[in-house]
């Protein structure tokens, strides 16, 4: 299993502006890049609450982390920000706010999580597999119209009627439960194609995203971070694909119209981050503050 680097670390950082003594939260621990790098900001005062609903993740963090006194997991959904700040009572005291969005190396690179269809495994997908349903259980259930427009809305995948129809009737010759049967599938559908791509791309990103209502969740967040942050305390989100960063455009622009928020910044990594690590080459930093 690859080690994650944290993609736009540094640039995250300098967005963030955390002082020793700050109140920040990691809202996706992942494998801990960027939790290390805020605690080191931090100097050992203040606090850093990293949340991932991953139990790899969790695992990872009680391990590594479990020295650090200025340190505190919550294996959650960071869709639940603000319950659970309301119920610390941290509402209006949070400095600053990191969302790296998206999966992070090390679900991509096991076979056993479903992610990618680079090496065959089981057709999950699940960031929390203990919750939910697994995408073979979805895809041997849903109709060819749910399936379709799923491929649409979260993948933006012009073949979308025609790899679901394909589902709908391999389904009824055998289940479809792995990840190699799913992308030669879609391989093996004719329409209009990528040169850039694998042709199963687009569908895994969206059956991902909407097996693990990504979209939902940081709409959440995002709704949640006004009443989060201290005045003057920084929000950072890093998205890799046109849906999120959307998104998160949309709603920067209307906390920018209603005052809450300022935009501060729009920041890409540069060639050698990308040349370091091609997964960085998608990426996308916005940065703003809020309002006093």
């Amino acid at each position: 299993m690859s080690v994650h680097r944290p993609v736009l670390l540094t640039e995250a950082l300098a967005g963030l502006a955390v002082r020793p003594g700050a109140t920040v939260v990691d809202a996706t621990f992942g494998r801990g890049g960027h939790a290390r790098a805020l605690l080191a900001c931090l100097q050992e005062r203040g606090v850093l609450h990293a949340f991932d609903r991953d139990p790899q993740a969790a695992a990872c963090a009680w391990r590594e982390f479990a020295g650090a006194a200025n340190f505190s997991f919550h294996r959650r959904n960071f869709a639940e920000l603000a319950s659970w700040a309301a119920e610390q009572g941290l509402c209006g005291g949070i400095d600053a706010v990191l969302l790296d969005l998206g999966v992070s190396s090390p679900q991509l690179d096991d076979p056993q999580r479903g992610f990618s269809f680079t090496q065959d495994g089981p057709l999950d997908m699940r960031m929390d597999p203990e919750c939910g349903r697994p995408a073979a259980q979805w895809l041997a259930t849903a109709d060819e119209r749910e399936i379709a427009t799923v491929l649409w809305r979260f993948g933006e995948e012009r073949n979308s009627r025609r790899i679901a129809r394909r589902i709908v009737e391999a389904r009824v010759r055998a289940p479809i439960t792995t990840t190699r049967q799913l992308a030669e599938l879609i391989a093996a559908v004719p329409g209009p194609r990528s040169r850039r791509l694998h042709p199963a791309t687009r569908s895994f990103q969206a059956i991902r995203i909407f097996i693990n209502d990504e979209l939902g969740a940081l709409a959440q967040a995002l709704d949640a971070a006004p009443a989060l942050l201290a005045p003057g305390g920084r929000l950072a989100v890093i998205s890799f694909h046109s849906l999120e960063d959307r998104l998160v455009k949309r709603f920067l622009r209307q906390a920018r119209q209603q005052g809450t928020f300022g935009h501060l910044a729009r920041v890409f990594p540069q060639p050698a981050e990308i040349a370091d690590n091609p997964r960085a080459r998608s990426a996308v930093l916005r940065i703003a503050e809020r309002a006093g």
